[in-house]
């Protein structure tokens, strides 16, 4: 099991339960992850942190003055 924070911009987008799908996104000498359709973006990742799932569920989402922001647990092979 492995968890992920991504940060959403509005309230409301996702529910705590909801199963979701990430799209990877390459920068030069890192990933990101966008929940699918553009509901939440994950901060940069090495490629030895490299995400090898793609589907996961959301088990937790906070507010803090910076915005709100969705823990994704993903299960890894």
């Amino acid at each position: 099991m492995r968890s992920m924070e991504f940060k959403m911009e509005r309230q409301g987008l996702l529910n705590i339960g909801d199963k979701v799908t990430v799209t990877e996104g390459e920068l030069p000498g890192f990933y990101y992850y966008t929940i699918d359709p553009s509901l939440a973006m994950s901060g940069n990742y090495t490629l030895r942190e490299r995400l090898k799932a793609r589907e996961g569920t959301v088990v937790d989402i906070q507010e803090n003055p910076r915005g709100f922001y969705v823990t994704v647990d993903f299960i890894t092979e």
